[in-house]
């Protein structure tokens, strides 16, 4: 029984001693500039003058404001779609531990008994008998030692798309928390629409009782009463359009936070919510490679370049051992007697001659390599581009703002003299209700403003692949 012992040490070291035949992987360049875009539309620099490493930064870091936090929270743990993320890479864990134990033997104990009556002709004295035959072995079936790296191979594709899931799912997490937060930030740009909706409703009401009590005396004409009108109804539609929009807008990060978010969480203006901490891309547009997009994109490109192993070492003979020790006997009671042991040894070895589909799955392994090297130059593009356009928009928000606020304030005196004027009779109505909707108009464009340059920021710390932080990402052998 003993003799097994070195068959078995044999296969192990046949696989630690076997081959590789996947290609050697070297991560393609990528196809992008070395550094970002410059020209009048960004920044001069793109960035704060001290540039924080964004990888290093998670989103409680960036996303300062105490309830935007445990909005954020309530939204990791409840959101289906990441739940969904996340199953997936349990999923994938598991197939990667099946895939990876058929590098090993499956040791099996088996017990079998027989009792068969045996007829004088067919027996080899001529006489009839009765055939008792008892067994226990422990052993291993159809064990493939993997000289050539085929099951590796299969191992080592199992554990790229292992790490693609993981990459997906903090893909998953960066998308959930910038969505998050600019519902956030859209619905606070509503409630405060709404609150400017309501104070214009109020001013546009008593400028109205004004001009009617004046029309009562007497004093102005049908017309004068009906421009007054006018507005006044505006107002009432507009307040009534950002009310629909806040309710949608608890509606949308309801459905993003998978639960009702409490009343005293929410936003009322954008001037209430601490603005999220600004970000710096960097000189070098190297930090795209960490991107978990751009990671899965390599994981799976490995596993392309493991499955084209496979399919080389399919063209190469498998051996596989079957194996087993124990004991036998005629009698139940003698299993364990002295003299009873038993082995077999059975190795096989299949050389492939032919086989057209092998040469099919050999080309097909090599095209989806160079589809997995395509995706994976694709998603670096795509990434350099979201960082681009998210620096471009950024770079001109500030100087937007500060021109819209100047406006404002023109505006707003406009308004007081015009308010002016027509209680002093110097001018008709007509030049109050002008400055009156050309102020709204201006203060509706400067909430949506500041919404843009806090979604702008919001987006840049995304697109740069903010909210991931270097984890053990799993076992890796």
């Amino acid at each position: 029984m003993n003799k097994q012992i070195p068959f078995l040490a044999f296969g192990l070291a046949m696989v630690t001693a076997g081959c590789n035949l996947a290609p050697q992987y070297q991560p393609p360049a990528a196809p992008i500039p070395a550094a970002w875009p410059t020209g009048p539309a960004y920044a001069a620099d793109g960035a704060p003058a001290a540039p924080e490493e964004i990888l290093d930064l998670g989103w409680r870091e960036v996303f300062t404001d105490a309830k935007l936090q445990q909005v954020i929270e309530l939204a990791l743990t409840n959101n289906r779609d990441l739940r969904l993320a996340a199953l997936n890479v349990e999923r994938a864990q598991a197939y990667y531990g099946i895939q990876r134990a058929e590098l090993l033997p499956a040791v099996s104990a088996a017990g079998r008994g027989s009792k068969a009556r045996v007829p004088a002709d067919l027996s080899s004295n001529q006489r009839r008998q009765t055939v008792e035959r008892y067994d226990v072995n422990l052993g291993v079936a159809a064990w493939e030692i993997d000289f050539f790296g085929r099951i590796r191979n299969f191992k080592d594709r199992a554990l790229e798309e292992y790490l693609a899931t993981e990459q997906a799912r903090r893909s998953a997490q960066i998308l959930l928390v910038s969505s998050v937060v600019q519902t956030y930030l859209a619905l606070a740009a509503d409630s405060e629409n709404l609150q400017l909706a309501q104070t214009t409703l109020e001013a546009q009401q008593a400028a109205y009782d004004l001009v009617k009590r004046r029309y009562d005396l007497g004093l102005v004409p049908e017309l004068e009463l009906f421009r007054a009108q006018t507005p006044l109804e505006v107002a009432r539609r507009d307040r009534a359009t950002y009310q629909q929009q806040v309710a949608q807008g608890e509606n949308a990060l309801a459905l993003l936070v998978g639960a009702p978010v409490a009343a005293e969480l929410l936003p009322t203006a954008l001037d209430s919510i601490l603005p999220p901490r600004e970000v710096s891309a960097g000189l070098s547009s190297e930090i795209l490679r960490q991107r978990p997009d751009v990671l899965q994109a390599e994981h799976l490109l490995k596993a392309a370049h493991a499955d084209l192993g496979a399919a080389r070492a399919a063209f190469f003979p498998r051996i596989t051992l079957t194996a087993a020790f124990g004991t036998a006997s005629r009698d139940l009671s003698g299993l364990f007697e002295s003299g009873s042991g038993a082995w077999n040894y059975a190795p096989q070895i299949v050389m492939p001659i032919f086989d057209a589909r092998t040469w099919s799955a050999h080309k097909a392994a090599k095209v989806q390599r160079e589809i997995a090297v395509t995706q994976y130059e694709k998603a670096i593009q795509s990434a350099f581009r979201d960082v681009a356009d998210a620096l471009a928009a950024r770079g001109t928000m500030d100087e937007q703002v500060t021109a819209q606020q100047s406006l404002v304030r023109a505006l707003a005196e406009t308004h007081r003299l015009a308010q002016s004027r027509f209680d002093k009779g110097i001018d008709s109505y007509l030049g109050v209700l002008d400055a009156q909707r050309s102020l709204f108009a201006a203060e509706q464009a400067l909430v949506f403003l500041r919404l843009q340059k806090l979604t702008h920021d919001v987006r840049l710390y995304a697109v740069l692949g903010g909210g991931w932080q270097t984890e053990p990402a799993g076992e890796t052998n």
